[in-house]
Order: C-alpha cells, then structure tokens, then sequence
C-alpha cells in the first residue's frame, strides 16, 4: 500500500515540488540509475497511478499490481525520456495507461475451460476452437480497420496483428 504525502517529496536534501523537478528525477534515471531519484518518482507517482487505474476500472490490487510495473517500466525506459516531448507525469501516466491496455488484452485472450465437463462428453480441441476464435475476431477487426483512417489503422495493425507495445509502435512510426 503506498502512504500518500502531504509534504514535498525531497531528492538530494532539496523539496521536489514542480514537473521539471521530476522530468529530472527521470533523466538522472536514465543517465546514472540513481536509486534516490527512482524512490522520489515511486513516492510521488505510484499512489496517484494507482488511482488513475481505478478510475478506469481496475480492481484495487489489479491497480496496486500495474502501479509497480509502470513504475518499473519507468526505470527500464527513462532513456527513452523526452523531456522536450512531454513531461515525466504525461510520459508516466501514458506506460501506466498502456500496462493497464496490455493486462486487459492478455486477459482477454486467456480462454477458460469449464472446471466441471461430464465423462461421456467428447473432450474437444481447445487449440482448435481458439484458433478458429482468433480468426473470426481478426476478420472482424480487418473489416472495422477498413474504415479508419490508415494512420490509425497502421496504429492498430501493429498492436494487434504484430502484437507490438505500445511505446515499440509510437517510436517506430515517430508518434506519442
């Protein structure tokens, strides 16, 4: 569970108070792995990124989980911070929204099986009814991308059909 403060976070024996204060505890990340500046953006970030994925529908402890990976996502990533192209809460809040995308598609595609089936029915082949599931979801979505407009269905071809991260596409096709 993360404390929520009321006080000033404090980097360096100094108060971390505004965006470029952070957008700095990004780059010191990213140049020199500074532990001091990563537990100032945890401290700051994970409660309010936990909130946000709530708020959008997560459960508490689904949120709690996904507030740590983007957090974790951020110490693997911070090179690719910019801070000319947002800042570290906008860049923070975009991996938190995308680890939220990414859990629901993968629990998506888990594809359950009933735990009780009676003896005599005939086990059928789950890999087979999987695929011929996939195949109709990706016909259908095909057919959906046909009427949006190519920058975004490039945008989703790569994410669903090339099963891309989201941050992969945005650098490749040079987007936020």
């Amino acid at each position: 569970m993360y404390a929520t403060q009321a006080a000033p976070h404090h980097f360096r024996n100094r108060a971390v108070t505004t965006s470029r204060d952070f957008d700095s505890c990004v780059v010191r990340i990213a140049a020199e792995r500074d532990r001091e500046a990563f537990a100032t953006l945890f401290d700051h970030y994970a409660p309010r990124v936990k909130a946000l994925l709530i708020r959008a529908g997560s459960p508490a402890a689904a949120a709690e989980e996904l507030a740590q990976e983007t957090l974790l996502s951020v110490w693997r990533k911070a090179h690719l911070f910019n801070p000319e192209r947002a800042s570290s809460a906008a860049w923070i809040f975009t991996i938190a929204r995308n680890c939220g995308i990414d859990r629901r598609r993968r629990n998506a595609r888990i594809v359950s099986q009933p735990a009780e089936q009676a003896l005599d029915e005939p086990d059928s082949d789950p890999l087979a009814e999987e695929a011929m599931i996939v195949r109709q979801n990706e016909a259908a979505i095909r057919v959906a991308l046909d009427k949006l407009p190519a920058e975004q269905a490039t945008v989703i071809r790569m994410s669903y059909f090339g099963d891309n991260p989201q941050a992969d596409i945005a650098r490749s096709l040079g987007i936020p």
